[in-house]
């Protein structure tokens, strides 16, 4: 297996809309919740995690987001942090490890 891989994307839940399933994920996940899930996908930049109990949740924290001395988590890691940011845009969630 490669250091690094991308997570796969699961399919939208039948019946509903990329653009409900995030107005969900938004009422879920505000700015400050806390997470904890495991990591999914890993990059040079930084990890991809989903979200326990948040279907269709995704977090990115980026390694400018991890405390200072971590180490980038490893595929498969269980892992805790914070919602930092909401972007419209592309419909991710940002977020910081603790």
């Amino acid at each position: 297996m490669d250091e690094y891989n991308w997570p796969t994307r699961r399919p939208d839940p039948p019946g509903q809309s990329p653009e409900e399933v995030w107005t969900a994920t938004l009422a879920a996940l505000p700015l400050g919740a806390s997470i904890a899930g495991e990591v999914i996908g890993r990059q040079p930049f930084g990890v991809f995690i989903r979200v326990d109990g948040v279907p269709n949740a995704i977090v990115l924290a980026e390694i400018t987001a991890m405390p200072e001395g971590m180490e980038l988590p490893v595929l498969g890691a269980r892992i805790r942090g914070e919602v930092i940011d909401h972007l419209e845009y592309n419909h991710q969630l940002r977020g910081r490890l603790h």
